[in-house]
């Protein structure tokens, strides 16, 4: 069979599973999500067996220490997997909302009730963490999922995928809720996008090159933000301290990812104080910074981790120990600075006057914002979700950390009682 034919016939079977799904019980959907857990942890050794393979290819292609984390799993990493998964299935059932309930004068009941999408199509680079994301919360949400993950991690998505169809099995639940595109030929890609038919909402999570060529082909409708240019802008007002403890944190933690913070903006009147420590913190850390003239003058002696800046480095997500390093003279100058260059995800700031933090807040235009908190916040597992899906920057359906609410719609229920329009 072609493989543009196996895809089709996944679509067809992923609708059918996904009216299935709609009709479970929460306590079934549930139940399902602790089988998936414990089966991950019950069959450890063989996912760690097939991610250690992809990574040993990883690294025969060349890739950079920052790709090859994304792909990596071990033990830790793993029972962290399995631990979100109890996590989402322990969280309120979003298909048991009901809301904007009102009678109205004629006597007609309104209420929303929320419902599944129907089936989602994820399309994703290198993480493998993230096919069990993405499955355990299609399945909370009552939504089917196609998966095509990148060749970088395949071998360890087949054996989550597996696992987790395995899952359904054991629970009594069609097995088609989760289904993996295991050729990694990039055409259906390309297929995938033009499968109105049978997929609801594609969501990409990768880099720019993936998103961009979503956005530009999808005939599905499509979650096409998610690139991350974070900023923490220092203030003047800024505890020196907390400062540098949340700059690390935000650029050191794991660089890899999204939400890691890649330019640090420092107001003139403390960069004297703070530049010097910060700069001797990442030198241990072997961060790169990429200077604008002012930081540079003062930094450039200290390491030979310090280089001059050019004009691509403001709006570049690094996704490695790379942070682009400017002194601005004014809150001002920040704001201009994050409208020019950021990308919507993340922003923060670091300061203890609350008047330049409520306009910080007011003036951003980002899917989250901090006050005194590393840009690592933003995550679903962080922010209460259990896990995310993506982190959206667009603002239409859903922005942010992508959990279960953000995977359902909703649909008017209207009770009468013989009720006719005049």
């Amino acid at each position: 069979m072609k493989n543009s034919d196996q895809l089709f016939m996944q679509g067809n079977d992923a609708k059918k599973a996904a009216k299935e799904l709609a009709n479970l019980s929460s306590e079934t959907r549930n139940k399902a999500l602790y089988n998936i857990s414990d089966h991950l942890i019950a069959n450890k050794e063989q996912i760690l067996s097939s991610n250690k393979k992809d990574c040993e290819e990883a690294i025969r292609n060349g890739f950079t220490d920052s790709l090859i984390d994304r792909i990596y799993l071990d033990e830790t990493r793993l029972d962290n997997i399995s631990k979100d998964v109890i996590a989402i299935a322990e969280l309120t059932d979003p298909l048991e909302e009901v809301f904007d309930i009102k009678s109205l004068p004629n006597g007609l009941r309104i209420e929303k009730r929320r419902v599944p999408l129907g089936v989602i199509g994820a399309i994703y680079e290198n993480r493998p963490n993230v096919t069990v994301d993405f499955a355990a919360l299609c399945l909370k949400s009552g939504n089917s999922v196609i998966l095509r993950g990148g060749k970088e991690g395949i071998l360890s998505n087949i054996v989550l995928s597996k696992l987790i169809r395995e899952s359904l099995e054991i629970t009594g639940i069609n097995k088609n809720i989760v289904q993996l595109i295991e050729s990694i030929d990039r055409d259906l890609v390309t297929q995938m996008l033009n499968m109105r038919d049978h997929i609801d909402l594609i969501i990409p999570r990768g880099g720019s090159e993936l998103v961009n060529r979503i956005s530009n082909e999808s005939k599905v409708p499509a979650i096409t933000g998610g690139i991350g240019v974070c900023h923490i802008y220092v203030d003047e007002f800024a505890d020196i301290e907390m400062a540098i403890s949340i700059v690390n944190n935000a650029k050191v933690n794991r660089p890899s990812v999204c939400n890691a913070m890649d330019t640090l903006l420092v107001n003139k009147k403390i960069y004297q104080e703070f530049l010097p420590k910060i700069a001797m913190i990442w030198a241990g850390s072997r961060v790169e910074m990429r200077c604008d003239n002012r930081s540079f003058d003062i930094l450039n002696d200290s390491s030979d981790l310090i280089v001059r800046a050019n004009n691509d480095d403001w709006g570049t997500e690094f996704l490695s120990l790379i942070a682009s390093v400017k002194i601005v003279d004014s809150i001002e100058d920040a704001l201009d600075h994050i409208e020019q260059f950021g990308s919507g995800h993340t922003e923060a700031i670091i300061t203890n006057n609350s008047s330049v933090s409520d306009r910080f807040l007011s003036e951003v235009d980002a899917s989250a914002v901090m006050v005194n908190a590393s840009t690592r916040f933003n995550d679903g597992g962080q922010l209460g979700l259990g896990a995310e899906v993506a982190i959206s920057t667009n603002k239409l359906h859903a922005r942010g950390p992508m959990g279960l609410r953000e995977l359902t719609s909703y649909k008017w229920i209207v009770m009468g009682e013989g009720h006719i329009r005049a």
